[in-house]
């Protein structure tokens, strides 16, 4: 008889896992509380009619990269990705945008007198990426099939940022760096915070930053049409609240916060994995606006125009400021913007004559306060007279991601802070092991932590598998 499991959320990393399941044989329910699956990757009209705008997720470089989804042949289940002209841009006040190209060249061309001192950093890592980034995109205690590979990208992830940084004379190289550091939503000057810029800048240079075509729903449609015709099953509106609600199967994954798995088993968990499931730390918010916008952008720069991203911070000494801030529980002045041009690639999203734009702002965790003039002013810093665009607006705050996605406690949509503690105990040593036999966490709380890659649940699922082999 075949094994059976259960798992609970059907987000990217609970599909993943009930994909990795399926593909062994085993009989696999999936349980999801929305109308639909897909976590951070569903896709809505928001605004105006026909414009398609991504709900959370919305930017993919490590879902192109991700290895375990690049096996899975998703297109032929309709995942088109759609790449820009330009990856990244990094507007200035006193320069010309930094911008990230797939090409590393092409990149330290525009990058002056620091252009070199890129390419030293990064060129061999993007060489040799595709060898090393299952070690990369997994737990960290594990030896590594390319020692040397896997060191050279050490030595640039676990500094800090700004110490990285400080390789670079002028202000373009170092903000673009500091930019993509920042999506570890903690301050730069902390150890570790450089693997996030360096993962970005490096995945960006191999595989580019594209988007879904049609909405990043179409990479979790894909995952949900491949489970079912390996034979697994999607049960949508059944939301988990304790384990009276879990049907009896040979093992349960887990694609929730600590918290909310805590909650869901209650006294049956023992003291130790409670204690760190309960203690388990989560980090600032993101405050996003979904707008309407009546043509492009009008960018000071028309570089900026091309790019499928942009970050909106300014110098990596307003960008490191606004970090500091946010995770002190203060709302900065001009916060760190993250602005996604999805229609620069996938011209389907529009409709009308208008465009749909997807700009969310750092802000502290749990914040409450209205932060839509803060992301527009720092859009309209770089574009002036981007206001007299907007024909229509939707706001979603820290609360509202809250109640989206149980996951997202105080709208925190990565699941837990990136502090080095959390890093290293995901959520403890034993990472996807809970202390109850037979459960497991399969969610963005596990290594490798947040992105729509999948490889949170392709490692759950791969333990799972070992518990079910030994019977």
């Amino acid at each position: 008889m075949s094994s059976t499991a259960t798992v609970v959320g059907a987000g990217p990393n609970g599909l993943a896992a009930a994909i990795v399941l399926a593909r062994h044989g085993v009989k696999v329910t999936v349980l999801e509380a929305a109308e639909t699956v897909g976590g951070g990757t569903r896709t809505a009209e928001l605004t105006a009619p026909g414009l398609r705008h991504d709900i959370c997720s919305a930017i993919h470089p490590l879902g192109v990269a991700s290895p375990f989804l690049r096996d899975l042949g998703l297109e032929k289940y309709g995942l088109t990705w759609r790449f820009p002209e330009i990856e990244l841009a990094h507007p200035l006040d006193e320069s010309e945008a930094a911008l990230l190209h797939r090409s590393v060249e092409k990149t330290a061309a525009g990058l002056g007198v620091d252009g070199r001192r890129w390419k030293q950093l990064f060129g061999p890592v993007v060489r040799s990426f595709d060898s090393i980034i299952d070690h990369v995109l997994g737990p960290l205690f594990r030896l590594p099939r390319h020692p040397f590979r896997m060191a050279a990208f050490g030595m640039r992830a676990a500094p800090p940022a700004t110490m990285l940084a400080r390789g670079f004379r002028e202000e373009p190289a170092k903000a673009l760096f500091a930019g993509c550091a920042a999506h570890a939503f903690q301050p730069l000057d902390r150890p570790g915070t450089a693997a996030v810029g360096t993962m970005l800048v490096v995945s960006g240079h191999r595989h580019g930053w594209p988007v879904a075509e049609g909405g990043s729903h179409a990479i979790t449609l894909a995952m949900a049409a491949l489970l079912e015709e390996l034979g697994g099953t999607i049960v949508t509106g059944t939301t988990v609240r304790g384990r009276a609600d879990l049907p009896e199967t040979d093992a349960t994954l887990f694609d929730t916060s600590p918290g909310g798995f805590a909650d869901i088993v209650g006294a049956d968990l023992p003291d130790r994995p409670r204690r760190a499931m309960r203690r388990w730390q989560h980090g600032p918010a993101a405050y996003k606006l979904d707008l309407a916008v009546r043509g492009p952008i009008p960018w000071r720069d028309p570089e900026i125009g091309r790019a499928g991203t942009v970050h909106l911070g300014g110098t990596i000494a307003q960008v490191a400021a606004s970090e500091r801030e946010i995770v002190a529980g203060r709302m900065p002045e001009r916060p760190f913007v993250l602005l996604g041009q999805q229609y620069v690639a996938d011209p389907t999203r529009s409709a009308g004559g208008l465009n749909p734009v997807w700009a969310y702002a750092q802000v502290p965790h749990a914040y409450d306060g209205d932060a839509t003039d803060a992301v527009l002013n720092q859009i309209e810093r770089f574009a002036p007279g981007f206001r007299s665009q907007i024909v229509d607006t939707h706001v979603t705050t820290p609360a509202d991601y809250a109640a989206y996605n149980l996951n997202y406690v105080g709208g925190d949509i990565g699941t837990g802070a990136n502090t080095l503690r959390q890093l290293v105990i995901r959520p403890t040593l034993a990472a996807y092991d809970t202390g109850i036999p037979g459960m497991f966490l399969c969610s963005a709380a596990t290594p490798p932590s947040a992105g729509v890659h999948g490889m949170c649940g392709y490692h759950a699922a791969h333990r799972a598998l070992r518990h079910l082999a030994a019977g």
